[in-house]
């Protein structure tokens, strides 16, 4: 997210420090093992989503109990938190079709409400979304029990260290914020790992009274489809896998995984500023001159140094990189992205405001200009959170908890830190941001190594083809996990989007209606196809 001979070096290294990771690994089940078990119905109460308008009245919520250990199944039980909006058409009602968002860590719960889908998929299905185990509302992984204790470790974390006094900081950082998770969780954080999510999926499949699944995943949501594939073939009524992971490669090298996740972000930058220019100015604010030379000539000057904006604001390293990865998930977010760009090269490129030698002359700049230049001097959270504010604690820690129980790391912090030279060398924005997303991981009291996992196989043939959608320039999990995706399933097709985005159903009307043939008709799409979004990310100018 090296040059190679760097970065294998370095990698090889890495992997050392990881073999034998798999050693909890759990095999798939074989298809129709076992006469399935009967699990408790759902209790739904009817329930409104948004307290704040008129009660709709097509919603059902409901806490659903499931094992906390599956090892111990009569044992602890732990609460699913899940909300349903009921088939507008109930004569016609196909089944329930589960939802979830990503991130890990990203609540499902309000994804019930989504517009994502057609009106004959709203009219057939009850849609369900739900927050996983350990998530938001459903019993949330805490490893602090105040807001002010978790700022004390969180704040001391640097997004993109560069220093070696900034990357040692970072990893005693991270070491404290395990350590809080290992005084503070509570027995949750052994069981966070994706296998459990998907054993709760299919006994909530069996709770609504389902035969057989219908599910939507988004990002590392593509990991709970694809699990689910992979433990309950003959279970599979319709899985749609939409901005993939590589199941095969996260679920066993933790370290390539993410180094290939920048490249991912650096391919879909290098796209983002090449569509930029090719729209130009006014279209792209960032369009005049060469954009990509603008573009790193800001990224080099803040390696060394922030920009500090006239009002004393300062945009970082960190802030910069964070804000720009989270544009790039959302074309709609990129054309106002190019207008800070922009504002942040006439920033560090105004002349001064008094005589040449004064050090403390400013920048002659527009407000309007130091205003969007602003929107890149706050860091953009590494996590979807949606914990609730009741508490004196309002966040969760269920990002790391998942992540840190499947994807394997090595024990040494300092092995992941070593990576983030190299990894600059070949994501020249986006290695160094990338290489400190797994530290943390690094010091986690419930690792992979340690953890149940499933690891495979992935071409289990399921009862029904799966939908694998990917994006060209998908910052976040590249095109090429989701072809992985489609080679390592046994029964799926690709279809393809060509857009600077994260995930696809819901931005393209030519894709919906093949997610809407597919999810009610059971008609799955033919292979090749490529489309296009229904919008741009710079629309001509009126």
């Amino acid at each position: 997210m090296s040059r190679f001979t760097g970065t294998v070096l370095a990698v090889t290294s890495a992997l050392a420090l990881v073999a034998g990771s798999a050693a909890a690994a759990v095999a798939a089940p074989a298809p129709g093992a076992a006469a399935e078990a009967k699990v408790a119905a759902v209790d739904w109460k009817p329930c409104n989503p948004d307290p704040s308008q008129p009660d709709p009245k097509i919603y059902d919520c409901a806490v659903y109990q499931v094992p906390l250990d599956y090892d111990h199944p009569k044992g602890e039980t732990t609460g699913i938190a899940m909300m349903r909006r009921r088939a507008s058409d109930p004569a016609k009602r196909i089944g329930s079709l589960f939802l979830n968002p990503g991130g890990p860590g990203g609540s499902g719960y309000l994804w019930a409400t989504t517009t994502r889908f057609g009106k004959d998929v709203q009219d057939r299905f009850d849609l369900v979304g739900f927050d996983p185990r350990g998530v938001a509302r459903s019993n949330p992984l805490k490893c602090f029990t105040t807001d002010e204790e978790a700022a004390a470790v969180n704040d001391r974390m640097i997004g993109v260290p560069v220093t070696r006094a900034e990357i040692a900081q970072t990893i005693d950082a991270t070491e404290d914020y395990s350590d809080a998770c290992s005084r503070n969780a509570g027995p949750l954080i052994e069981h966070m790992s994706t296998i459990n999510v998907v054993r709760d999926l299919d006994r909530m499949r069996r709770a609504v009274g389902d035969s057989k699944l219908n599910f939507a995943g988004f990002s590392y949501g593509t990991l709970i489809g694809a699990t689910y594939a992979g433990m309950y073939p003959d279970k599979v009524r319709a899985l749609i896998v939409d901005g993939n992971v590589d199941p095969n490669l996260r679920m066993h090298n933790g370290v390539e995984y993410d180094r290939q996740r920048a490249t991912g972000f650096e391919v879909a930058l290098t796209e983002f500023l090449k569509r930029c220019q090719t729209a130009g100015a006014p279209r792209c604010a960032f369009g005049a001159g060469d954009t990509r030379a603008k573009f790193d000539a800001l990224r080099d000057h803040l390696r060394t140094s922030p920009v500090t904006l006239p009002d004393g604001t300062q945009v970082t390293l960190s802030s910069f990189t964070s804000q720009v990865a989270s544009s790039l998930y959302a074309q709609r977010l990129q054309a106002p992205l190019a207008v800070s760009l922009q504002a942040i090269h006439q920033v560090l490129n105004a002349p001064a405001a008094a005589p040449q030698g004064l050090a403390a002359a400013a920048p002659a700049v527009d407000p309007a200009v130091v205003e969007n230049a602003k929107v890149l001097a706050k860091t953009v959270p590494n996590a979807l959170r949606e914990a609730l504010p009741e508490t004196p604690y309002s966040s969760d820690d269920s990002y790391y908890g998942v992540n840190c129980q499947d994807k394997p790391y090595p024990s040494n912090p300092w092995t992941l830190a070593n990576l983030a030279k190299p990894w600059e060398k070949e994501s020249p924005t986006f290695g160094r941001y990338q290489a400190f997303d797994g530290p943390t991981c690094a010091s986690w009291p419930a690792p992979a190594r340690d953890a149940e996992t499933f690891t495979g196989p992935w071409n289990r043939k399921t009862a029904a083809p799966v939908m694998v959608i990917g994006n060209l320039y998908d910052p976040a999990t590249n095109y090429g996990f989701a072809q992985r995706m489609q080679r390592q399933l046994g029964n799926a097709v690709l279809v393809s989007v060509d857009v600077v985005e994260h995930c696809a159903v819901g931005r393209s009307k030519e894709l919906n209606k093949l997610v809407t043939d597919y999810l009610v008709n059971q008609k799955a799409p033919a292979p090749g196809q490529l489309l296009k979004p229904d919008a741009e990310a710079f629309p001509p100018v009126a």
